[in-house]
This record gives structure tokens, sequence and C-alpha cells, in this order.
């Protein structure tokens, strides 16, 4: 996976819009490659909620969890061959030139629903390591 962070207030709408387009242009190459998964951005961190279970009860609060410089904007989900793989791939991500971008494999375990980027014969062999 793939995890894209940034300074939401960075970009301006014009900005924030040409990523968008650059962003969707870079998906369809990664799905030619045949590596492209699922890939969204999110929406800022003031639509956000937070929600945690502390001694039974449940605390739900406006907002992220921490404030930090970069936030959390978006991620691609890949099905990269080894790490130098999802490495180049990050790298070509717009917000890579102004922010971060995380490259951490992704644990699929053996018996969860199959998900719509799983093929039916993913969902019945052990579990594979995805970025």
């Amino acid at each position: 996976m793939l995890l894209i962070f940034g300074d939401e207030q960075a970009l301006d709408d014009t900005e924030r819009e040409e990523c968008y387009r650059e962003s969707v242009q870079l998906a369809h190459q990664i799905d030619s490659a045949g590596h492209y998964l699922a890939a969204a951005p999110l929406h800022p961190t003031s639509t956000a909620t937070s929600v945690r279970v502390r001694e039974g009860k449940r605390l739900v609060t406006d907002g992220p969890f921490a404030e930090t410089r970069e936030q959390l904007g978006g991620y691609f989900l890949i099905d990269a061959g080894d790490l130098d793989e999802a490495i180049a791939i990050a790298a070509r991500i717009p917000m890579a030139r102004r922010g971060t971008v995380e490259v951490r494999p992704v644990v699929e375990l053996a018996g969860l629903p199959p998900s719509s980027t799983s093929t039916p014969s993913e969902s019945q062999h052990s579990p594979r390591r995805r970025s």
C-alpha cells in the first residue's frame, strides 16, 4: 500500500485538480502494467471522525486522532513484485514531489471475505504480501 502524506493546505484548488488528473493518469498507467488494485484521495481531516474504545466505552471525536504537519491524503493499493518495484511506482505519485509516500506491505489474512481487489483464486490460497 502506498500511503500519501502531505500538508492538506499546501495545494490551492487548481493545483489539487491537477494533482487529481495526474493521479488518474498514473492509475491508468499502473493498471496497464498490471499493478493497479485501487486508489483514492481522502477528504480533508476536518471531515474525519476518530473512534476509540477505552474500558469498554466508545469515544467518538470530530477530527483526526493526532495533529501533525502532514496528513494522510490518499492511497494507492498496488500489486508489486518486490520493494524496489513498489518504490519505483511510489516515486511516480504526484504528491511525492510535495509530501511523502510511505510504502507499506499489506498482510492478507486467511478467512477474510474476498475484496473487489482479490481474484477468487487468491482468496483460496495462502496469504501474500501486497504494497
